[in-house]
């Protein structure tokens, strides 16, 4: 049969536990000697200072019930200390009567409780008191926008409920936006070299000097100062005006053929608005593609691919919420008769602000007065000189010096462009060459208006909050602007703002105002920064430089903020334009009459 018997205990007369001295290590299992006694927990007693003096009890109680900031709390409050659990009087003796069984009753009719009302809670009067201080408040700020709530965050009674309005299965559609389509599609026989992310690009930085002055060609008009005194009170419409423009690709420029084949000092060929947008790039939310061919003289042409997007101006790109296309989900389910919706896509916006910016420069320059470089337009010549009346702009062909290191020169030969130009105080003082360009407003209450004020009201009286949202809402936009009039070395950058006649009317437009603009304190203004322009620019040179003569595609991914570099086929334009179906004519059925 089983045993049982109680373990050694170590008694002690003297004081409470094992007595010390050699018999204290006896008490102790081996396993727990030398072993250091740690407290499991704040609130253990062992290890704390006895107080026999003091009731833990009402101490406990005063220190759970006091009133103030310690009672909400009471995790902040100190762990108490060891105490004897009775107070000084707990045996001591009261004589009292026994008056348990005593009771009074009271035959009168006593008057209901008051309830308390909703209405009482948020007038913050005394019964208001139970429901808190945040009924209080709530009652103070209930009839303005901010919510009424209840202690715990409960909707108080008579609150706006519509200024807290959450989004719920109602708003599924606002951020089920759909997938942006490349600018390009990517073919099978297409290799993918490398990639470069916004973050690497914009930790980028490269120095350069002053360009060199190469050539200059075309003809430039007049700023017509009346402009400047257009405002909100004192429109004039915008009218649209036949000129032409020519804003050929890299390639195809005759003068920069010319260069390559004499002048083999540039190894890179680029115009200004391929050189910009890739020193912008990180702020670019739309994609985008640029085609890079290196010669067998290991020479680069940047150029713009052939009926594409490129030469199209953005609108409200950088918005948190940019303008949405057609069939996006938020239209509804039949957006072709949405007449708000149709106008204000984004493609509708480019070609939209395109026209915009083309027309106002047409319009602003006074063509009696002109300003004529060295040589004529390079492009208005044989078969393009019947086209028609030459619109003011100028061509510098200027060059830069992206070289680290003396052993390797990099020496890149850029095409700039020029709008018009401004007198001197006199005649002897050299004119002062700008650039023109536009912001438009569209619809400020239409999505994808960015959160934008009303131009006609908010344009004279606070300019600076409305080119504060445009660069927020277009920045992408303004930085291309801004580095393209540096790379032109213009003085002045004349921006002007346009606005549709009809918010529903996207062909009659009004100048509402212009402002001057120095490009290099706008590009302090912008945050940005020319190095880390240039920078990107030598890393791409470099990518293309470290691969053999043929050709690329530089690629902006159209939902990710990641640049692809892709080794292309020399025909891939050809075997796109082959792959396009092309529309047939539906056949008319003919019918023999008898």
């Amino acid at each position: 049969m089983a045993t049982f018997s109680l373990p050694r205990v170590a008694s002690s007369s003297d004081a409470w536990g094992p007595p010390a001295g050699a018999s204290a290590a006896l008490a102790l299992p081996e396993e727990f000697h030398q072993i250091p006694f740690t407290p499991f927990s704040k609130s253990e007693r062992i290890g704390r200072i006895a107080d026999w003096n003091t009731g833990g009890a009402a101490a406990d109680d005063r220190a759970t019930t006091a009133p103030g900031r310690g009672a909400r709390s009471s995790r902040s409050a100190p762990a108490p200390a060891y105490v004897s659990g009775t107070s000084s009087n707990a045996f001591t003796y009261f004589h009292g009567e026994d008056e348990s069984s005593f009771s009074v009753v009271d035959n009168a009719r006593s008057a209901a409780a008051r309830r308390t009302t909703p209405g009482a809670a948020t007038r913050g009067g005394r019964s208001a008191a139970p429901v808190g201080r945040a009924a209080v408040s709530a009652g103070r700020t209930g009839a303005g926008n901010a919510p009424a709530r209840g202690a715990r965050g409960a909707r108080m009674p008579g609150a706006n409920v519509r200024a807290t309005r959450r989004p719920g299965w109602r708003d599924w559609e606002r951020t089920q936006r759909k997938p942006r389509e490349a600018s390009i599609t990517v073919g099978p026989d297409w290799e993918q070299l490398s990639e470069l992310d916004f973050l690497r690009m914009s930790k980028l930085r490269l120095d350069v000097e002053a360009p060199q002055e190469v050539a200059s060609y075309g003809t430039l008009y007049q700023y017509d100062r009346a402009y400047d005194r257009v405002s909100v009170k004192f429109e004039r419409p915008l009218q649209p005006r036949d000129r032409v423009h020519y804003s050929p690709t890299t390639s195809e420029d005759p003068v920069i053929q010319e260069v390559a084949s004499s002048d083999k000092k540039a190894q890179v060929y680029i115009i200004d608005a391929i050189l910009a947008l890739l020193m912008c790039a990180p702020r670019s939310v739309y994609p985008w593609d640029i085609v890079i061919t290196k010669t067998e003289d290991n020479e680069l042409f940047f150029d713009k691919r052939a009926n594409s997007a490129f030469d199209f101006l953005t609108v409200n790109e950088n918005a948190s919420e940019p303008p949405m296309e057609l069939n996006d989900p938020a239209n509804g389910p039949s957006p072709e008769n949405n007449v708000r919706a149709k106008i204000n896509t984004p493609g509708a916006l480019s070609l939209e602000a395109t026209f915009v910016n083309e027309n106002f420069g047409f319009q602003v320059c006074d063509e009696a007065k002109t300003f004529k470089f060295e040589n004529s337009n390079p492009f208005h010549t044989g078969e393009n000189a019947e086209e028609g009346k030459l619109a003011s702009c100028g061509y510098r062909y200027r060059r830069f010096n992206l070289s680290t290191d003396e052993e390797d020169p990099v020496e890149m030969l850029v095409r700039t462009e020029l709008n018009a130009y401004v007198g001197g105080p006199d005649k002897k003082a050299a004119p002062q060459l700008i650039t023109i360009r536009t912001l438009n407003e569209f619809d400020p209450r239409a999505p994808g208006a960015g959160g934008a004020p009303d131009w006609r009201t908010r344009l004279d009286q606070s300019r600076g909050a409305v080119v504060a949202t445009e660069m927020k809402n277009n920045s992408f936009k303004l930085a291309r602007f801004t580095v393209q009039s540096i790379l032109a070395g213009a003085d002045n950058m004349k921006l002007g703002y346009i606005s549709r006649s009809n918010p529903l009317d996207p062909y009659r437009h009004t100048i509402l105002g212009t402002s001057w603009f120095k490009p290099r304190e706008l590009a302090v203004q912008m945050a940005y920064n020319l190095a880390n322009g240039w920078g990107i620019v030598r890393t791409i040179i470099d990518l293309a430089r470290a691969q053999p003569a043929g050709r690329f595609v530089l690629a902006k991914d159209p939902n990710k903020q990641i640049v692809r570099f892709f080794r292309v086929p020399w025909n891939f334009e050809q075997e796109e334009e082959e792959e396009e179906p092309e529309e047939e004519e539906p056949e008319e059925d003919v019918v023999d009459e008898e």
